[in-house]
């Protein structure tokens, strides 16, 4: 089991380990040939990482501590700005770039608090894809099942495996459409995505303005609750986990359940029976507007529209240099005019509405993070047909919440010996707080990090 935030800090502040310790044991981590540090990481930052360490480690001594990350090791994904590296996206297009001149906001508040920064992590190409494959940096493996090679999840694919791995003790990715939620789950992690407003968005390379949002991928809840206070640059206030016989939870009659397999259904049916033992009260119930969701964005809908804007200069410049699987994406919204997009806007606040009255007898919904267990990466390489058929199931259940402008958690909810499975628990916009203490309150009976 990873150590989480909590439990680190203790064998740092009682002598037990050192931030030079923790950050040399993560750069070996990468570093090491039998790994997968050399498709996680598209660059790694040893020597200044080092050198904040033993920073950090003498604030210690001094009896400084800046926050709860205070000389932890840390990645983010490859589209947030570095002062002094080129932000690349995972692409190949943009080599030639200048070099960001500042951090990203949340980098820079991470920086500040104390964590340690020891690489930029791999990612889909511009971060429009949720299996994790990049033909121009490689593709990590999945924590679980190497040796079948499968898919890490998209697209923070490196921050997955570089927490999964050890190579950092917590990763920041994006999610668009579930881009923190999806490698989460294949790799048996907590992810939180955010209500989008709440984490500014400054020095992060955009895909969808409408819908991207920012936030942790770690070891638990609690870890991902104490980064979001620094990324939202607000005092940490210690999870409060609701009794379960209190708590009211959804769960959607159907949809989020098409194309399920056995493995998936299995470890979900099992947390269910779990909370239902432990009192919580579950409700199966209708939610006919994620049913609408696929015609809605029909015509490719907020991301490919606003991807089309971030990138139609480019595109026709260095289309060539694209992945073609990304580009073909991207160009969907090239026929998307204004008035579809106005269309859009409207209708989505309409569904919104109609969700959110659905939702508010409840303290969360519940459903599986994806339907299915990791594929392998070779299968989806080599056919157009079940990447997109792929790519599309394993979106489905995240974007619903992306598209509410909520927030959410996966939950990994598997046995210690089987493929990892994510449970999503997730909730209207600005219920932050309170989905962290009922995510907290169903992690404890969860089998990885039940007690």
């Amino acid at each position: 089991m990873l150590a989480t935030i909590t439990e680190l800090q203790r064998a740092l502040d009682r002598g037990e380990t050192t931030s030079v310790a923790l950050t040399r044991q993560a750069l070996d981590r990468i570093q090491d040939e039998n790994g997968e540090g050399a498709a996680t990481f598209i660059e790694v930052f040893a020597e200044q990482a080092m050198q904040a360490a033993q920073a950090s480690d003498l604030l210690r001594a001094a009896g400084l501590r800046r926050s709860l990350v205070e000389g932890l090791p840390m990645s983010v994904k490859n589209l947030f700005d570095i002062a002094g590296h080129i932000t690349l996206g995972g692409s190949a297009v943009l080599q030639d770039a200048e070099p960001a001149e500042h951090h990203a906001a949340i980098v820079d508040r991470l920086l500040k608090a104390g964590a340690i920064l020891v690489g930029s992590t791999n990612m889909t190409e511009f971060a429009f894809s949720g299996l994790g494959i990049n033909p121009h940096h490689g593709t990590p493996r999945s924590a679980w099942d190497r040796d079948s090679a499968r898919i890490p999840g998209g697209s923070s694919s490196g921050s997955g495996v570089a927490v999964a791995q050890g190579m950092s003790v917590f990763s920041i990715g994006t999610d668009t459409g579930g881009s923190i939620r999806i490698p989460s789950a294949f790799n048996g992690l907590t992810g939180f995505k955010p209500t989008a407003e709440r984490v500014p968005s400054e020095g992060a390379m955009p895909l969808s303005r409408s819908l991207d949002s920012n936030g942790p991928l770690a070891a638990s809840v609690e870890c991902c609750a104490i980064v979001d206070a620094i990324l939202t640059d607000q005092p940490y206030v210690p999870v409060v986990a609701p009794a379960l016989e209190t708590l009211r939870l959804a769960v959607p009659a159907s949809f989020v359940f098409d194309g399920i397999d056995d493995t998936v259904r299995a470890a979900f049916d099992r947390a269910i029976a779990l909370l239902r033992e432990q009192g919580a009260q579950i409700e199966e119930i209708d939610i006919p507007e994620f049913e609408q969701l696929p015609h809605i964005n029909r015509q490719g809908g907020f991301v490919c529209a606003e991807a089309w804007s971030v990138h139609r200069d480019l595109i026709q410049a260095k289309g060539e240099q694209y992945d073609p699987r990304v580009a073909s994406r991207i160009m969907r919204g090239k026929n998307i005019d204004c008035a579809d997009y106005i269309e859009l806007l409207d209708t989505r606040q309409a569904w919104i509405a109609a969700v959110e009255s659905r939702l508010e007898r409840f303290d969360a919904v519940l459903m599986p993070t994806v339907p299915v267990i990791a594929p392998r990466i070779q299968d989806l390489i080599e056919s157009d047909d079940l990447y997109f058929a792929t790519n599309g199931l394993i979106l489905r259940n995240p974007t619903l919440i992306n598209f509410l402008d909520g927030c959410a958690l996966s939950l990994p909810c598997h046995a210690p010996d089987e493929a990892p499975v994510g449970l999503m628990v997730a909730a209207p916009a600005y219920h932050d707080e309170h989905l962290l203490g009922v995510g907290a309150a169903i992690e404890r009976v969860l089998p990885l990090r039940g007690r």
